[in-house]
């Protein structure tokens, strides 16, 4: 469950990927948080504007519209690649989507499902980037602005040590919606990913040198293995590090003590540990998501 970026940490995280960004009016509070509850995160949605020019997007989705009030994103990815940041909060770009598709973009699963649903606030839990293109299928995709696109979603998930499948499209989030049109979110994810796999670019100085970004310190936690490695049969000193956090933490249900191998008392012990942040429902079943893992941080085995 990953906490909102500050306006501070946001700015600098995509300044720190190589971004130009733009600070519109008083985007730091421009948000919707007082219709509704603002986070925890899980991932990073692209829209297209279905609008032309740099001023008038960005004003637009500053200001909002008469039956839907701005901020309508948190930031504005133009032509040149550009960012320009208009708000900081809940926005009103996700609306209503699809239950399963978020708990897919928890989990980071490699499939989304089908958005069949409109149930769900999307509001609360994703940033939102509108990207200036008119949607009609014929407005181009400047490489600047597919790069900056790659470098937004790259930014956010380095700052909540996410991975790539935690960047999704307004079309995989509601039925009905063809947002971004004419960008396919698998290849977009391709792309994020081998981004993800080199350091940061850095913001350029004022002379034009590029800025060497401090090399990342990650905690001594093992990493999330996925859910199809909590299996029947499995064995890893890993489960057994597992089991003797949720021990820790006053959610083990072993009768021996937690072992290497996958067994349903991990499952047990793993749903109670679930239910412990708040999960319920087909979120507690006892395999663990990516979130859940990331806050039990089982130490390196």
């Amino acid at each position: 469950m990953a906490t909102p970026l500050t306006a501070s940490r946001l700015l600098k995280a995509l300044r720190d990927e190589g971004l130009v960004v733009h600070e519109v009016r008083s985007w730091r509070t421009h948000n919707r948080n007082a219709k509704g509850p603002w986070g925890p995160m899980h991932g990073v949605m692209i829209h297209h504007t279905a609008t032309e020019g740099t001023d008038s997007s960005v004003d637009l989705c500053y200001d909002g519209r008469s039956d839907l009030p701005g901020p309508l994103c948190h930031g504005v990815i133009d032509k040149k690649g550009e960012v320009h940041l208009v708000g900081n909060g809940r926005a009103n770009h996700a609306g209503l989507g699809d239950r399963d598709v978020l708990r897919a973009v928890i989990n980071e699963d490699a499939e989304l499902p089908k958005d069949n649903d409109a149930d769900t606030d999307g509001n609360r839990h994703f940033y939102g980037f509108e990207c200036i293109n008119s949607g009609d299928g014929k407005d181009p995709w400047p490489e600047e602005q597919r790069i900056a696109i790659e470098k937004v979603s790259a930014a956010i998930c380095r700052a909540h040590r996410w991975s790539e499948r935690s960047v999704i499209g307004h079309k995989e989030w509601q039925p009905g919606k063809v947002d971004p049109r004419g960008i396919v979110m698998g290849d977009l994810r391709g792309l994020i990913k081998k981004r993800l796999a080199k350091a940061a670019e850095g913001a350029p100085d004022a002379d034009g040198s590029e800025q060497v970004p401090p090399k990342p310190q990650h905690p001594p936690y093992e990493p999330f293995p996925g859910r199809d490695f909590f299996r029947s049969g499995a064995r890893s000193p890993v489960i057994t590090a597992m089991g003797e956090r949720l021990v820790a933490e006053g959610c083990g249900h072993y009768k021996d003590g937690p072992g290497p191998e996958w067994t349903e008392a991990d499952r047990t012990s793993y749903a109670a540990w679930q239910r412990k942040l708040g999960f319920r429902g087909k979120d507690a079943d006892g395999v663990p998501g990516r979130v859940s893992w990331e806050r039990l941080r089982v130490p390196n085995s």
